[in-house]
């Protein structure tokens, strides 16, 4: 059974963004004192004292024509309010109530979800006024908060409380449940078709898309089920060259985007067919690497891709070259508006996360550690071997490996790649990120033929 949930709705700029980070416990909302910061549901495990519940973030409620970027933010905040178990009606308590928070509360009561209405901004007693001239919604009693200073959080608490308590061994259980969801990020240059792609697997208009460039600004996160395995989903703002990064917000939202790389397991790396591959896109892909994050790359908007054979040759290839640190890379071809694709791409997803979380035997590993430097004997540089004993697998997730030995610091770059390669093909661990460290045996008359020489 899944949290109770609560959407935090509002205008613009009433606070609802730093509510919500202050519920979920730490900064994962952008927050700005431009107005139309958030543009899609943000989500986040909440827990307010002893109570746990899902809180969404939501877009500002604004009064323009539906077919309008702000009209298509309020169908997405209408809609997280229709599926929420209850609404968090904010309003700013020092600019007291106006005709924008007065149209949010007729449609409010107009439908089924229960509303709590708060008073943000209310610091000591400076919004008392403005809480309560909220009366007039007819919504029940308001209570006062300050999501930037932590006030109110109580009564908040108590007001809550009726409609999202559950009984703690439950979700404990849940917790505890194995087969954690995939974490599965989204990423790629600005209109690559990554929200699309994910409404689309969604089966809904979750993400908002459109004509306009970089209308994702937050990361968000999603709860999915691809043949009854859990995704965690998460759809990034787009990732353009840093010298043309110039306003703040999209500053802020490469931030978000990377932070969600770091959190993932897998990131897909959606690529515009319509405009091939870029150079930052291998940037992209790079630093998916470089973070020890599974790689699937998806050539998006297939269906409309001319000369599509040249096209695709012409991409594996300058994969090759571009990302020669990993090589065999999947690229997929996939449709974000079709759909075709999709299963694929997530079959490649889950296999990654396999390889990616793997721990290898010590047996295994050594006797093809024995193999591979039979095949290959490291060189000898100045006439000294480099002696290479044994090796042992630290972590997982990426697979992470230590090869012990002597002169390990003269060892070339060539040979350590000739392991990694040689270890993916061997040992079947795919296209996955590995790392390989080299550290020196101590020499246990090191110490005493020093001694002699003093």
């Amino acid at each position: 059974m899944p949290l109770p949930t609560v959407a935090i709705i509002g205008r613009p700029n009433v606070g609802k963004s730093t509510l919500f980070n202050r519920l979920v416990g730490r900064r994962i909302a952008l927050v700005d004192d431009l107005p139309g910061v958030t543009r899609d549901r943000r989500e986040g495990e909440a827990r307010l004292f002893d109570l746990t519940f899902r809180v969404m973030d939501t877009a500002g409620f604004e009064d323009e024509d539906a077919a309008s970027l702000p009209g298509r933010m309020r169908a997405q905040t209408e809609a997280a309010v229709r599926e929420a178990d209850a609404a968090l009606f904010l309003i700013d308590a020092r600019e007291g109530l106006t005709s924008l928070d007065e149209e949010i509360g007729r449609w409010l009561r107009s439908e089924d979800t229960p509303v709590i209405v708060a008073a943000n901004k209310a610091e000591g007693r400076g919004g008392e006024a403005g809480r309560l001239e909220a009366y007039k919604l007819g919504l029940g009693d308001p209570i006062a908060l300050s999501a930037e200073h932590g006030e109110g959080l109580a009564d908040l608490f108590e007001a809550l409380r009726p409609h999202v308590e559950r009984d703690e061994a439950e979700i404990e259980d849940e917790e505890n449940a194995e087969g954690g969801p995939l974490k599965l990020a989204i990423v790629g240059r600005p209109n690559a078709g990554k929200s699309t792609l994910v409404n689309t697997m969604l089966g809904e208009e979750r993400m908002i898309t459109g004509p306009e460039a970089g209308i994702t600004r937050d990361s968000i996160s999603m709860d999915w089920q691809w043949r009854d395995r859990p995704v965690q989903l998460v759809d990034t703002a787009g990732l353009r060259k840093r010298a043309k990064v110039q306003d703040k917000l999209e500053r802020l939202s490469t931030g978000d985007t990377r932070r969600s790389i770091d959190m993932a397991e897998v990131v897909v790396l959606m690529l515009d067919a319509t405009r091939g591959l870029e150079a930052q896109d291998l940037r992209i892909a790079d630093a998916v690497i470089e973070e020890g994050r599974g790689l699937v790359i998806a050539l998006n908007k297939w269906d409309v891709a001319e000369d599509a054979s040249s096209l695709f040759n012409g991409v594996k290839a300058a994969l090759l070259e571009g990302l020669s640190q990993l090589k065999d890379v999947p690229l997929l071809t996939v449709s974000a508006k079709t759909g075709k694709g999709i299963d694929q791409l997530l079959g490649a997803a889950f296999e990654i996360r396999e390889n990616w979380s793997r721990r290898v035997s010590t047996g295994e590993l050594n006797r093809w550690f024995e193999r591979a430097v039979e095949a290959n004997p490291p060189p000898a540089p100045g006439g000294k071997r480099i002696k290479l004993r044994y090796i042992t697998q630290v972590k997982s997730r990426p697979p992470s490996f230590v090869v012990f030995g002597s002169r390990v610091d003269q060892l070339p770059e060539s040979y350590r790649r000739y392991l990694l390669n040689s270890m993916r093909r061997d040992l079947g661990l795919g296209a996955v990120p590995l790392r390989l460290t080299m550290r020196a045996q101590k020499n246990p008359f090191h110490d005493k033929e020093a001694a002699k020489r003093q």
